[in-house]
């Protein structure tokens, strides 16, 4: 079985997210999206919310599932028998980072890193930025899901 994973945060999932997401479901048998657990980060949701939220909006997809990684990605790899990471790449910018990360994680557990050219659409899409622009009023319905950005606006109203 052809397996991967794609990690983040998604705090909150965005469309560019589920793009990427989607796309690597047509190529793997199984695609497990991992929610990051960073102890030093407080995010807008909890780490259940967003598995909750991943899972809504992946639900019509078949073989996507949704976990919880804490600790090392390449264990969680390890721990499931998955070879390969996939990373969604915005602009140069991102290469930068995730190649470091990518050369880290083949050294730690032998583990690939594929990179996937974000769609046009959603390139300039970063949950930081959709945080941003929504606590400040502006509209940005059409870049998260519909569940999503109900959730948003309901909690950045707070």
């Amino acid at each position: 079985m052809r397996r991967v994973v794609c990690p983040g945060s998604f705090d909150p999932v965005t469309n560019g997210h589920l793009d990427v997401i989607g796309r690597m479901a047509l190529l793997f048998d199984e695609v497990v999206v991992a929610v990051g657990k960073n102890a030093g980060k407080n995010g807008l949701f909890g780490y259940a919310e967003r598995v909750e939220m991943l899972r809504d909006v992946t639900a019509h997809l078949d073989n996507v599932k949704v976990e919880v990684v804490e600790g090392l990605l390449v264990d969680f790899c390890r721990e499931r028998g998955i070879r390969a990471i996939v990373k969604g790449l915005r602009a140069v910018g991102d290469f930068d980072y995730e190649l470091q990360m990518s050369q880290m994680n083949l050294r730690l557990a032998d583990v690939e890193t594929l990179f996937v050219a974000t769609n046009p659409l959603y390139s300039f899409l970063s949950s930081s930025l959709i945080k941003e622009v929504c606590a400040l009023g502006g509209d940005v319905s059409g870049l998260v899901p519909d569940a999503v950005l109900e959730r948003l606006t309901e909690r950045l109203r707070k």
